[in-house]
């Protein structure tokens, strides 16, 4: 599985909405680019509590889903270009049920590995103006997914995202997503077992796993 990057992108905290701030709005970035363990070099957060850190260092947004939302939309201004859902790294054609927990992509020189899913919030609804965006997010599985970056190295837009490993066949981003936030867990209990063991899964969605056993 490969494909090559239609942008890498970053953002600066600027004022956004119910008094916080906000780094979804994503610009691409010319010419070769750092991906240092923390992220996209320039890249920020505001809510370190919810974005950034070791799990969640490279957000990836299909561009394949824009053409959807865009034919849907209230306003889709935003949706001619990669960046409108916070994403640093932009592709076509690899989706959610096509990436697993645990791949491993050569990014450029960069190693990266799949985390989690990432989860919507109400941020990309008021982006857009969309307040049910976020909910259409978590029903249609159009999530995107988080990396940890493995080994620093450097990319520009046009390289090729390669994979280079699959230790989880079995458990790609949109079944678990599925489970975790979707509520699909009460028609698969068997999995959650599976998945509060999983290392490789972040470890605050192991916990969300153990929690569902008992729901």
């Amino acid at each position: 599985m490969q494909a090559p990057i239609r942008a890498v992108l970053a953002g600066q905290v600027k004022a956004f909405a119910r008094g916080e701030g906000s780094a979804i709005a994503k610009q691409p970035l010319d010419g070769r680019v750092r991906i240092k363990f923390a992220g996209v070099a320039g890249d920020a957060q505001a809510d370190l509590v919810h974005h950034g850190g070791r799990d969640k260092a490279l957000h990836h947004y299909p561009f394949d889903h824009y053409a959807s939302w865009a034919a849907r939309a209230p306003d889709d201004a935003l949706l001619g270009a990669p960046g409108t859902f916070g994403e640093n790294l932009s592709t076509d054609t690899i989706l959610e049920d096509q990436v697993c927990i645990g791949d491993r992509f050569r990014l450029g020189s960069a190693l990266i590995e799949i985390s989690q899913g990432r989860q919507p919030c109400w941020k990309q609804g008021v982006r857009l103006d969309w307040p049910q965006l976020p909910a259409l997010m978590v029903n249609e599985g159009r999530s995107g997914w988080y990396y940890r970056v493995i080994e620093e190295g450097e990319v520009e837009a046009g390289d090729m995202l390669s994979l280079v490993a699959r230790p989880l066949p079995d458990w790609t981003v949109r079944r678990v997503f599925d489970l975790l936030v979707a509520g699909k867990h009460k028609s698969d209990r068997a999995a959650l077992k599976a998945l509060a063991d999983m290392d490789l899964l972040f470890a605050g969605w192991r916990e969300r796993a153990a929690a569902l056993m008992g729901d």
